[in-house]
Order: structure tokens, then sequence, then C-alpha cells
């Protein structure tokens, strides 16, 4: 039974058909159903039920459903263990918000490339809400993200809280102003949207920007408004030309740290990496 045809199976289940899958996958439908159709000649069983254009999982689908998705998380499991080869060898593959790699990643990357030399480190930048996607579909080791992350598949270990800020030009009023924001899927974005609602801003209108010097660059010059992490705040070229601002603490406040998978191999240098971090943040607070 090859391992392909059980990824194919899995997909045309989770993405609803044929069509979908082949998408997903970046192949022909042909190739799709070719796979689909030597499973279950293998198997002896008919998989699928075929409803018009569409599919519907037959009582031998969904047992082997519940297998394939086992056998192909212990090929994961199996290729994380190869890549990280005892204590100073292979990959570690690390997302983090941006605001949190300008805080607190170096200091962190250069304590794990001290202590593991051989070991390849591959950063990523994202929202929280796509860092999260990713390491629950192993495209990730570990992601750092606001908090706090509830899943039964993910371990969340908090390394720090940050404090959000409200931050607009001098001179500037914003509650007459438009909120500046980092894209959708973002932890920041979602406390500022909620804070922009309690308070009646008189402008309900939102700009995004992907990167955070950007969003600090306009609100510099009297653009909008945004939520930001203090640190990062007085850490920005432009923070000369910024007012800051206090929040309450039910929305400044953000419990920040690392998430991983729950069940995965463990990765000596993922807890070198942990605990640098902690170290570089200050510990939790």
């Amino acid at each position: 039974m090859e391992l392909l045809a059980l990824r194919t199976f899995q997909v045309v289940v989770e993405e609803g058909g044929i069509l979908a899958a082949s998408r997903k996958l970046n192949t022909v439908q042909s190739n799709v159903t070719g796979r689909i159709r030597r499973l279950e000649e293998e198997l002896g069983a008919e998989l699928f039920h075929r409803k018009g254009r569409g599919l519907e999982l037959a009582p031998p689908g969904r047992v082997l459903l519940d297998y394939a998705r086992r056998m192909l998380q212990l090929e994961r499991q199996t290729a994380a263990a190869v890549r990280q080869v005892g204590e100073s060898s292979g990959e570690l593959r690390i997302g983090t918000m941006e605001t949190f790699a300008a805080l607190h990643l170096p200091i962190a990357l250069k304590a794990v490339r001290a202590q593991h030399p051989q070991v390849e480190l591959r950063v990523f930048t994202d929202t929280t809400a796509l860092l999260t996607e990713k390491v629950l579909n192993h495209k990730l080791d570990c992601a750092f993200v606001a908090g706090p992350v509830i899943h039964p598949e993910l371990d969340f270990e908090q390394l720090a809280v940050e404090e959000l800020v409200l931050v607009h030009a001098r001179g500037s009023d914003p509650v007459l102003q438009p909120l500046i924001l980092f894209r959708e899927g973002c932890a920041y974005r979602t406390r500022a949207l909620a804070w922009q609602r309690s308070i009646g801003h008189a402008v309900a209108d939102a700009m995004e920007f992907g990167t955070l010097e950007g969003i600090l660059g306009c609100v510099s010059v009297g653009l909008g408004w945004t939520l930001m992490p203090r640190r990062v705040v007085e850490q920005s070229a432009h923070v000369a030309d910024l007012v800051i601002e206090s929040l309450p603490a039910e929305i400044a406040l953000v419990p920040t740290g690392m998430i991983s998978l729950r069940d995965a191999s463990p990765l000596p240098a993922l807890r070198t990496l942990a605990n640098a971090v902690a170290g570089a943040a200050g510990g939790c607070h």
C-alpha cells in the first residue's frame, strides 16, 4: 500500500471530491482517480459511493480513513526524527509573528546555533492563524504565536506576555482616523478591532500592511492608528513621531509562546530554542 495513494485518499475526503483534490495536490484528475481505483483494487473494497458529481465515504472508506491518518502521521514523525538526528544535526523549521521575530528571535537563534552548530535553521513569518495551521499540517516544527492557544493536537508553552499599546502620530486624534492593521489572521488585529468597537471610533475603515515598519511608518505621518507591542514601538525608527497610550489589561496583555505538535518526536534544538526565547523575553510576567 503506497503512502502516496493514502495521502491522495485523505485529500479527496478532506476536499470533498476528485477535482478539488487534484487542485490541492497540483496534479490532474486522472492521477487522483487512478490512485483511488488502485487502492480499491488492492483492498478489494469500494471506498466511496458515487452520488452524481459528488463522493460519499463508504463504510470501508471510513475505516481506511482512520488508519490512513495514523499511517501518514507516523510517516511525518519519522521524517521529523530523521531530520533531527542527535543533538547537533538536522533541520528546525520555525514559524514566528513578525513582531516576535523582531523582539526575541535573534538572541535565541544565536543560542541554538552555538549549541547545535549543524542544525539548519529555517524561519518563516506569518500571522498567528496561518502559523498554527502550518504546525498542524507538519509544515513547521514550532511557531511563536499570540495565545492562549487551546487545541487537542498542540502544546502551547507561554514564554512571555506582550503589552499592546495604542499608537498614533503626534497631534492626531485616533478617533477620527482609520485603523492600520496586519492582514487577516493576526491576533493583534482581532484585539485592535475589538478595542475600536468598544470605544466607538468615528472611523470604522481599516488599512492593511504586511510589515510592522510599514504600519508604524504610516501611523507616524498621521495616516491612522494601530495597536502594537510596546517594545516594538519603543525600538522603532519612528518612535520620536509617535504617541504611545496604555490600554486596559484585557486588551493590552497578550500571552505569547511556542506551539508544537503534542505527539511530535522530541527535538533537542527545539528545547534549546524555547529556553533561549524565554531568557531573551525575560520569562513570563
